[in-house]
């Protein structure tokens, strides 16, 4: 696998050599100081050029990178259709080697409507259009104190969709059910965590996407509990973790409701739970 410096040399020397590209910036984990470092990390890069669509119409130049072991356009997609701004153009390229290139082209006359992400770092700028960047930091994935109507919203959230993971269970269909509770109901989990994680450290912690940094940061008995949520497709155990769920959002809501001084809505706890203790005891219907 080729070294970040060796994969760094080669992004920026291909857009030293093409006049069309005018500027290159790096975002995402690897221009965080604060992430740890591993192979698997993608090179999210940015090329502002002249001409967007001449890099969509010829793609002669992809070979310059590596040899590509599979790629996605998504700024081609029929089947996921972009709804964002389609003056620029994505190729997200993973190579033979295991690097792996986000390299989005951008107008480069358009610069200056770029609202800069906090994880940017400039690697080239030819015509100082870019300006000075200020030090690359996570400071906007850091979770945000909630209202008391996010912290309101994200509790009926939780034990409102729990309901159809009982549903679902009762009645044996295994997709549905893991979908409602790995989708919504595991969203407003993450939400209450990464908000419990913001009063411990003072929201100066980035619990990353989808909670990677949970194991470090949480209490080790709170990450046991959050690794009690997972199950596979057995459907006994899909309940104890469901119960599990519900057991850990109970703990940490409160906790962070009584730093807030919000109120826990209790009674939606209680009536939740007991619906949801009765219909696991139900009969199934023949």
């Amino acid at each position: 696998m080729r070294s970040e410096r060796e994969m760094l040399d080669t992004i920026v020397g291909f857009a030293r050599e093409d006049e069309r590209i005018r500027a290159v910036i790096m975002n995402g984990s690897r221009a965080n100081p604060d992430a740890p470092r591993d192979l698997f990390q993608d090179y999210d890069i940015v090329y502002a050029v002249t001409d967007v669509g001449a890099f969509v119409r010829d793609r002669s130049w992809i070979g310059r990178f590596g040899e590509v072991l599979i790629m996605q356009t998504p700024d081609d997609s029929q089947l996921f259709p972009p709804s964002e701004d389609r003056n620029r153009f994505a190729y997200l390229m993973l190579f033979q080697d295991g690097n792996r290139i986000d390299l989005t082209f951008y107008p480069a006359d358009r610069l200056r409507e770029m609202a800069p992400d906090s994880l940017s770092l400039l690697l080239l700028d030819k015509d100082g259009a870019v300006g000075e960047l200020p030090p690359p930091s996570n400071r906007d994935y850091l979770p945000k104190p909630p209202t008391a109507g996010q912290f309101a919203d994200c509790c009926n959230e939780f034990w409102w969709v729990a309901t159809y993971v009982a549903k679902g269970l009762w009645r044996g269909e295994l997709s549905y059910a893991k979908y409602h509770a790995d989708g919504p109901v595991r969203d407003m989990l993450h939400l209450m965590l990464n908000w419990h994680i913001g009063v411990r450290t003072g929201f100066t912690a980035d619990p990353g996407k989808l909670g990677k940094y949970y194991k470090r940061l949480l209490e080790p008995e709170r990450w046991k509990a959050f690794t009690a949520t997972y199950a596979d497709a057995d459907e006994e155990k899909m309940w104890r973790a469901l119960f599990a769920m519900c057991d850990l959002f109970r703990n940490t809501s409160q906790a962070v409701a009584s730093h807030f001084g919000y109120r826990y809505p209790a009674e939606e706890d209680e009536n939740v739970t007991g619906y949801l203790r009765r219909v696991k005891a139900m009969p199934r219907s023949s």
